[in-house]
């Protein structure tokens, strides 16, 4: 049987209405992903994936907890050292649709900027979008966040689809009853809207980072 991983296995549980205790707490999972890192923080409760190399007494005199503390951008830039840090996001979980798919892979938008983020953290990333060539809509669907299916979209302005269309079309790339995952930007309450329409809900907030400590 494979082993689930720690940050699936909790957002798995948050999809059906089930979180973790409410106790302040934090926890240690290894990488999901080679050369990535990160934070998830629920309600009173943190997991935090970090290398071998960083010890639970380093975390702790660093002020985690689950309570933010986990999240404070000095715990995070002190794990990361000189590396990358993404924004802090939202996390949202919703349930495939399956059925027939509503788009088509589109290896055409392989190189569009959010297509290359979502290679740089996250695995077999695939590029879906609407058949006509010169709609540039794009959707991702990679292995992500804790080796959870994890859906990126981006809007072709031009086209005139509404977010939550195009979420909701996402959502037939995934089986049915699969739980997916989604991250927003808090400050982007255009998508935020519309993924909400679509079904997802919001359960944890994210940090990534590629660290390179010295």
């Amino acid at each position: 049987m494979v082993a689930v991983h720690p940050i699936a296995q909790v957002l798995s549980n948050a999809a059906r209405g089930e979180f973790p205790d409410v106790d302040g707490a934090w926890e240690r999972a290894e990488p999901w992903h080679a050369g990535v890192e990160g934070v998830v923080a629920l309600t009173g409760h943190a997991v935090l994936a970090v290398g071998e190399d960083v010890s639970a007494e380093r975390i702790d005199a660093l002020g985690a907890n689950g309570f933010g503390g986990a999240s404070n951008p000095r715990l995070v830039a002190a794990i990361a050292g000189d590396g990358w840090i993404d924004a802090l996001d939202i996390v949202l979980v919703a349930t495939g649709l399956g059925g027939e798919p509503e788009l088509v892979p589109r290896s055409d938008l392989r190189n569009h900027p959010r297509a290359e983020h979502a290679t740089a953290v996250r695995t077999g990333v695939v590029t879906f979008g609407y058949a006509a060539a010169d709609d540039h809509t794009l959707v991702t669907l990679a292995t992500g966040l804790g080796g959870l299916p994890e859906l990126g979209i981006e809007i072709d302005p031009a086209k005139g689809h509404s977010g939550a269309e195009v979420a909701r079309a996402a959502l037939t790339l995934v089986p049915r009853d699969e739980v997916v995952v989604a991250a927003c930007a808090p400050g982007n309450a255009r998508a935020l809207r519309a993924a909400l329409s679509a079904g997802f809900e919001p359960v944890a907030s994210v940090q990534l980072w590629r660290p390179q400590r010295g």
